[in-house]
């Protein structure tokens, strides 16, 4: 066994945020945007408590995925290879590819298209450009940088704090649509609340949380929890503390959206909005230039955050059960299937803009992929996290195996109801 390294030195608050954070953050892409704003503005407030509710769920899941990758040093699909059939994690990753894909063509549409909001141009052109710009950062920006630039890009979701000091607030209707909403339970209400669901808990950020922690630790020169336990306090703690920060970073933004559409578009009447660049648009003539220039800016910038989370989290995956080299800190020449996958990904997705798909159709389809995933994949993500030959002393404790058991239970009741009604 390597002998132990120092006991670590106190890390500042701010620097104990990390993976947590940015998987927190990235979840508000365009594609989320768009979805909590049909919830705002076609059921108003009454929509609120299914962002709440999803919160505690979120939160466990995704510790337990930073947990996996920090004891063993090595991603998601590493370590579900060796508990699960071997087909099936194949066919897990696969599903996660063509479900990222999408997600990352729809939003390259919806960030040129609030692109085109704010200069009034070049809805293609600045999709292309964000799509190159993406891509030449991963593979040419070392992760201990890009990693800073991504950590800067979460501000972007402040512009939908922002938007709702532009619209007056009914705090107590607010209340009651978080303790008591009043709407008619129907095949729409349960299709938005699926929707809701199955956007704030995405197989892509198991993924990217687990290999982003293997990743830091890599870049800090520590070994995996379980060749240096004494360690083990202080990082289950910092990822605990990143996790409930980052998820509630990422639902905190999601209920503003929801409550700002809510107040606006659904007091107006205008309740059909299927994209976030029509949120964006619907909102300037009723809550002002400001607070459409921030929706609208606030699309981009999430767009770009959430770019390399889709595209890196397939990609870790795919390499990790191809046994390639992997690691955004990596030369693309040193890891050429690593990076090729992204690249793919990103090529494919950008073929959405010139081709005659619906968007709304492909983020649907996803969202239906996203939900067949999820199930099998956070079962086989429980398996891992209690069983003691792979993970020893530090398999999950009773109270976080409850709470993810209970997530898994909820998006397979979600899964099963988007297929009967």
């Amino acid at each position: 066994m390597p002998p132990e390294p120092p006991h670590p030195t106190p890390v500042p608050l701010l620097k104990r945020l990390g993976p947590g954070l940015i998987t927190g953050a990235a979840d508000d892409d365009p594609s989320g945007i768009a979805t909590y704003s049909q919830a705002g503005a076609r059921f108003g407030v009454d929509m609120l408590w299914t962002v709440v509710l999803t919160y505690p769920l979120m939160v466990s899941i995704q510790a337990i995925c930073a947990r996996i990758g920090r004891v063993t040093g090595e991603g998601l699909a590493a370590n579900m290879a060796r508990t699960v059939p071997r087909p099936l994690v194949y066919g897990i990753v696969f599903l996660l590819f063509v479900a990222n894909t999408v997600n990352i063509g729809a939003d390259l549409v919806a960030m040129g298209a609030a692109a085109r909001l704010v200069f009034g141009w070049g809805e293609s052109q600045f999709a292309v450009l964000f799509a190159l710009g993406s891509l030449l950062t991963q593979a040419f920006v070392p992760y201990h940088r890009y990693v800073r630039v991504l950590k800067w890009l979460t501000l972007s979701l402040f512009a939908y704090v922002g938007v709702l000091f532009t619209v007056q607030i009914d705090w107590g209707a607010v209340f009651m649509g978080v303790v008591w909403p009043q709407f008619v339970w129907s095949q729409e209400a349960f299709t938005v609340i699926v929707a809701v669901f199955g956007t704030t808990i995405s197989p892509y950020l198991f993924f990217w949380q687990s290999a982003e922690e293997v990743e830091d630790e890599r870049l800090a020169g520590a070994g995996r929890l379980l060749d240096h336990p004494r360690e083990a306090g202080a990082e289950l703690s910092r990822i605990g503390f990143d996790t409930y920060v980052g998820m509630g970073f990422s639902n905190l933004v999601a209920f503003f959206i929801v409550l700002t559409t809510a107040m606006t578009l659904h007091k107006a009447g205008i309740t059909d909005i299927t994209t976030s660049a029509q949120a964006a648009e619907a909102l300037r003539p009723i809550a002002g230039e400001f607070a459409f220039l921030l929706f609208s800016l606030g699309i981009i910038g999430t767009g770009l955050l959430a770019l390399p989370v889709l595209a890196g989290s397939a990609a870790y995956a795919i390499a990790e059960l191809q046994g390639w080299r992997t690691g955004l800190e990596q030369k693309p020449a040193n890891a050429k299937g690593f990076y090729g996958t992204i690249a793919l990904s990103i090529s494919l997705g950008l073929l959405m803009l010139f081709v005659p798909l619906d968007p709304i159709k492909a983020l649907f389809w996803s969202a239906v992929l996203n939900g067949v995933i999820a199930v099998p994949l956070m079962i086989a993500t429980m398996i891992v996290v209690s069983d003691r030959k792979y993970l020893g002393p530090f398999v999950a404790p009773r109270g976080l195996k409850i709470t993810g058991w209970l997530a898994t239970a909820v998006m397979a009741a979600a899964c099963t109801a988007m297929f009967v009604f």
